[in-house]
């Protein structure tokens, strides 16, 4: 029988082409006074003024802090806060990648509660007040940060990646508009889309999974595997871009309700540690993480890879996730995913690490949702095994 399970997301999404243009819309009915968190980028881009413009429409002033980096850090979210409360600001907007809206987060609780970072990372915590209403405007198509409950805000002092957690901080309102990733660089394109394949995959795989869950997470598979290439390819493809936007959101959704489990878990520490971007250290990992779950989630991934292949019905489970590693492993290979080694980590600095790694990553809980656990020792084996990895079916032996 199946447990009473339950189930998050963002009172509002607006999707479609264009989509920003209701954020004026939206945000008069949330006060007279916004706060955007982004990037540099988003303003060469030209996005921020194209939110001020339609905030300037519903008479709303703004102000802007325009310095979070690739990896969010305590330090990033302190300097916005203090703006903010100087600017005596109504309600937060997000708009770039997952950093951008992570942070975003980050400073509608602290505004309201106080504290630190810190003080929000442990489990089964209790927010007194409601953080600021928060719009969150995604640049990119991966994290799905614009419809958790989750933010990840790196500690500048210790290098480890603090995870936030509260329903609370699901944004209010989320604006999916995928004319906003046309612009994306292909390698972005690959890392935040491989970032939604681990969030739709382990979601699915999760030991606390279920049945609303799995099936965003199946649909998310399926559209990741079939548009990821093609915007990777040809980023003004409007239809693979709407396509990873939509398994982007439902992949976001899949996990702030059934949670990450290994590669999220290894991850975190890889890019607080080495700065190595999220999206890239996740994908990085992916294929190593499988191989060690394999056995434990068999039925699963033969799911996924009938879902994928009609023609894999009367074949056996084994075989059909052997099949699903195998198109996983090529669509890395194809976007062009390196090994840790070849991102450019110093070998000797990685392995003086590991132990470290290893802590922080069980530390995060994340691993204890993987259908095989891991111990401290075999994870370190993992982030060896992840150093060096090769693509052995798809490459001439010359090149290895």
């Amino acid at each position: 029988m199946q447990e009473v399970s339950e189930f998050r997301m963002p009172k509002s999404v607006l999707y479609g082409r264009n989509s920003l243009e209701k954020l004026g819309e939206q945000s008069k009915k949330l006060g007279k006074r916004a706060f955007i968190v982004t990037d540099t980028i988003m303003e060469k881009l030209g996005y921020v003024e194209k939110c001020i413009k339609q905030l300037n429409k519903k008479s709303i002033t703004v102000s802007t802090y325009n310095k979070v980096d690739a990896e969010p850090t305590n330090i990033h979210v302190l300097e916005a806060l203090s703006l903010c409360k100087e600017e005596k600001c109504d309600f937060i907007i997000g708009i770039g990648g997952g950093s951008c809206i992570d942070a975003a987060k980050a400073v509608a609780v602290l505004y309201t509660n106080g504290g630190e970072v810190e003080d929000y990372v442990q489990k089964d915590i209790e927010i007194e007040n409601n953080p600021l209403p928060l719009i969150a405007i995604p640049t990119t198509s991966g994290t799905g940060s614009e419809v958790t409950s989750v933010a990840v805000i790196t500690n500048k002092k210790t290098d480890v990646k603090m995870m936030m957690k509260h329903p609370s901080f699901i944004p209010k309102v989320a604006i999916i508009d995928p004319v906003l990733t046309s612009s994306l660089p292909p390698q972005i394109t690959a890392a935040t889309g491989i970032d939604a394949l681990c969030h739709a995959i382990e979601a699915y795989i999760s030991k606390v999974s279920q049945p609303l869950t799995d099936v965003l997470a199946l649909s998310a598979i399926e559209s990741i595997m079939k548009y990821l290439r093609i915007a990777y390819e040809d980023g003004r493809n409007m239809e693979a871009r709407e396509a990873m936007m939509i398994a982007s959101l439902q992949a976001g959704i899949a996990f702030s309700n059934a949670s990450v489990t290994l590669v999220h878990g290894m991850s975190r520490p890889v890019g607080a540690l080495f700065h190595v971007p999220h999206g890239i250290s996740n994908a990085i990992l992916l294929p190593t993480v499988l191989e060690f779950t394999k056995t434990s989630a068999m039925k699963r991934l033969a799911k996924i890879g009938r879902s994928l292949n009609k023609d894999l019905y009367s074949n056996s489970d084994e075989e059909v996730a052997d099949y699903t590693l195998g198109e996983i492993k090529k669509l890395c290979f194809d976007l062009r995913i390196p090994n840790l080694k070849e991102y450019g980590i110093d070998e000797i600095e990685f392995e003086n690490a590991i132990s470290k790694m290893a802590s922080d990553a069980i530390e995060s809980g994340s691993p204890a949702n993987n259908p095989r656990v891991p111990s401290y020792d075999e994870i370190k084996e993992l982030y060896r095994e992840c150093f060096n990895y090769k693509y052995k079916e798809f490459i001439k032996k010359s090149d290895y």
